[in-house]
């Protein structure tokens, strides 16, 4: 039985739908987005992406069928109500469109700018069938979250249920939140200095911003997550230790910050180094920004970035910034095999990238002093689908080149830390390293302890993370609420398989 609030919404919903003809709404133009220009951002870190000014997002809004049957919701992994903040944005309530959006996502400014909205809930949009852009679904979440009135609310101050949360990306702070909403006390840990996990060190500012992050935790903390900086799980605090503190429950989302490497001759010359650290290093410790920064990094004239996903095209982005005169992306595939947004691709492009598909690097070449003066590389070509459905790289016998550079990051891939694993006894692991899980609790094999994020998944996007966040804390209040002796069978059983 619906609300008065539901009753009230549809209302207003039907209202809006027989305001324009879905016909004039599909006539509609796309909105494009307001961005800085290709020549002054290749050298500076303001965001690229400006966000729509309100006369934009409300005609963007009015894009949005509000469909009987709404495909997009199930392109979203955390499972928001789109037409319903789309529409509250429609008729000018953009804080009514937050609230919406804040009931199933913890970061939605976030969100806005980084999730890959083509390949999901724009991707599920009607406008496809008729031969139209879909709607701007991320430039409206970005609208919403930018422009709502700050909420004032300070959350729950009498939780007593306390819960720990192992890091502080974007599934541990998704599970935070969600368990903050449900009435627990939840204590986030981070190792790192800094709150926001992958958010701050490995996304680069001119995609998002901290200041941007820093208000998506400081909304967090007013609804009464607690966060403890410099602290290890698994290494500063035990999970035994945990339970003896009278934590019910422990959610894992430590992520997956161990860069891979190739392991061809000469990776390890001065100069190579992983997109991790290139990234760590600039984005959360100033290197490139400070004269006395206590991790300074080289200022390359010629950079290759070995890679074809976000994380190399943010490396090869932030590397042009750093005053290369030729940054190169280097990949062993083609560009529409690339795993990278379109988007970041286009910006990349424009602000000079330069971009060598179908070949890959076999070999490394450096100087008398042992640092890296050239790379080789194998050019390739594509063969026949493997298991990820893209066409599989075939070296062209006899054909490579050499190319002069200074510097290479390495950006192909990464696995989970093994710190935490290895200090849970009986927790179920992959051959990839990852946790295991049940795929649809997200309850590891001991009782108790949840997991998700990249530590589950070796390296995905944010939104699939604050996915895992956002079942795993429902499925583990499901459970405390459910047995009320979850918390002595915990502490007994910690360490056992389930």
């Amino acid at each position: 039985m619906n609300t008065g609030t539901d009753r009230r919404n549809e209302l207003w919903r039907k209202e809006l739908r027989q305001s324009m003809k879905a016909k004039d709404r599909a006539a509609i133009p796309r909105a494009k987005m307001p961005e800085l220009d290709a020549e002054y951002r290749s050298h500076s870190y303001g965001e690229v992406n400006r966000g729509l000014t309100a006369e934009q997002a409300i005609v963007e809004a009015r894009r949005c069928l509000d469909c009987l049957d709404p495909q997009c919701i199930t392109g979203c992994p955390v499972g928001i109500d789109i037409p319903c903040f789309i529409k509250n944005i429609e008729r000018g309530r953009v804080s009514e469109a937050m609230l919406v959006l804040k009931e199933n996502s913890a970061l939605p400014a976030v969100c806005g700018r980084v999730c890959p909205q083509e390949k999901q809930c724009e991707s599920k949009c009607l406008h496809h069938k008729m031969k139209n852009e879909p709607v701007a679904i991320g430039y409206l979440e970005r609208f919403a979250a930018d422009h709502a009135v700050p909420d004032t609310d300070d959350g729950l101050r009498h939780a007593t249920v306390k819960i720990a949360v192992a890091g502080s990306g974007p599934a541990g702070l998704s599970f935070a939140g969600s368990m903050c909403r449900l009435g627990y006390d939840v204590t986030v840990f981070e190792a790192l200095h800094e709150i926001g996990g992958v958010l701050k060190y490995g996304i680069p500012e001119f995609r998002l911003p901290n200041t941007i992050v820093d208000r998506e935790i400081e909304a967090l903390r007013k609804s009464g997550v607690k966060f403890v900086t410099n602290c290890i799980v698994g290494k500063t605090i035990s999970c035994e230790e945990l339970y003896k503190q009278d934590f019910r429950g422990i959610f894992i989302a430590t992520g997956a910050g161990l860069p891979n490497f190739m392991n061809i001759p000469g990776e390890n010359l001065s100069g190579i180094l992983s997109a991790n650290e290139y990234l760590t290093r600039i984005n959360l410790m100033a290197a490139s920004r400070s004269e006395e920064s206590d991790t300074p990094v080289f200022k390359s004239k010629s950079t290759a970035v070995i890679g074809g996903g976000n994380t190399a095209m943010d490396a090869v982005r932030t590397a042009r910034r750093l005053g290369a005169e030729k940054a190169i992306l280097i990949y062993r595939r083609s560009e529409g095999e690339m795993p990278a947004r379109v988007e970041e691709i286009r910006h990349a492009k424009e602000e000079g990238i330069t971009f060598m598909n179908l070949y890959n690097p076999i070999c490394y070449t450096g100087d008398e002093r042992g640092k890296v003066k050239s790379v080789t590389l194998q050019r390739m070509q594509l063969g026949e689908p493997d298991e990820s459905g893209r066409r599989r790289p075939v070296e062209i016998a006899g054909e490579t080149v050499t190319v002069e550079v200074d510097m290479a990051i390495v950006a192909i891939g990464v696995s989970p830390n093994p710190l935490i694993v290895n200090t849970l006894k009986g927790l179920s692991v992959g051959s990839r390293g990852t946790v295991v899980v049940d795929p649809t609790t997200h309850q590891t094999s001991l009782h108790g302890i949840f997991a998700g994020g990249d530590i589950v998944r070796g390296g995905a996007t944010v939104i699939l993370a604050m996915g895992d966040g956002r079942s795993a804390a429902a499925a583990m209040h499901g459970q405390l609420s459910r047995n009320d002796e979850t918390f002595n069978s915990s502490k007994k059983q910690l360490n056992q398989p389930i």
